[in-house]
């Protein structure tokens, strides 16, 4: 069911809005933080509805289903952003190059040189995120962190790949203070890489529905926000 359009306006307002207190609890300024929405299994008609709410960033898990969403609404919409936001297989990442203008889940060496290698075709450039798995979860994709300098080096080795930053989702805890280790662990990590390479990398994407106000209190860029604009995730 697509939620209205007043009310995903109004939630929109409540997570700024939360955002910009977790901001000044943490003496940060609230335009540091981009909400994104997540669109797993929202429908196109959704989407819009967010865009016409003001909302500029979007997250899609899955490529194809990325795809269709894009081109439904790409005329309307010309000046959104999306991201690719889960695991990119090797056999669909000319896919994901050809729609996505951000890759955040960059997570082994051979993704980055195919990647770089479809890129080379062009002479175009992609921005990522590096994804951690900091909870070194088997279920979940991401390089664990005793990994990332590798895969950090291996990835500012090709020249058509621009590592923004790092990307992750801590184990899941409805409490969100469980949350804040992880959280601050990547943006320690951050501030390690930076040193070693001799990079900012500004972006942090971290944070989602119900924690981000604690990613962002920890150093979040970036909030990833489905339920908390469309509502309860129908099942996919």
């Amino acid at each position: 069911m697509t939620p209205e359009a007043g009310t995903i306006a109004q939630r929109r307002e409540d997570v700024l809005a939360e955002i910009a207190r977790a901001a000044s609890r943490a003496g940060r300024h609230p335009g540091e933080i981009t909400l994104m929405a997540v669109t797993k299994t929202q429908n196109a008609e959704a989407v819009a509805l967010a865009a016409r709410a003001g909302i500029v960033r979007f997250g899609e898990n899955r490529v194809q289903e990325g795809v269709a969403k894009i081109a439904a609404l790409r005329d309307d919409f010309p000046g959104l952003e999306w991201r690719l936001i889960g695991p990119l297989q090797s056999n669909k990442a000319r896919t994901a190059l050809q729609w996505f203008g951000v890759v955040e889940t960059l997570d082994r060496e051979r993704l980055a040189a195919r990647l770089e290698a479809m890129l080379a075709e062009t002479g175009e450039k992609l921005p990522v995120l590096l994804e951690l798995n900091l909870g070194e979860e088997a279920s979940k994709a991401g390089v664990l962190p005793a990994e990332v300098d590798r895969l950090c080096e291996a990835a500012l080795g090709c020249i058509h790949l621009e590592v923004r930053g790092l990307m992750a989702v801590p184990p899941y805890d409805p409490d969100p203070e469980k949350a804040r280790p992880y959280f601050r662990r990547l943006a320690g990590i951050r501030d390690g890489l930076a040193r070693r390479f001799g990079q900012p990398f500004p972006e942090l994407s971290m944070g989602m529905s119900h924690d981000f106000a604690v990613a962002v209190e920890e150093g979040s860029t970036e909030v990833r926000v489905g339920t908390a604009l469309f509502g309860p995730r129908s099942k996919a």
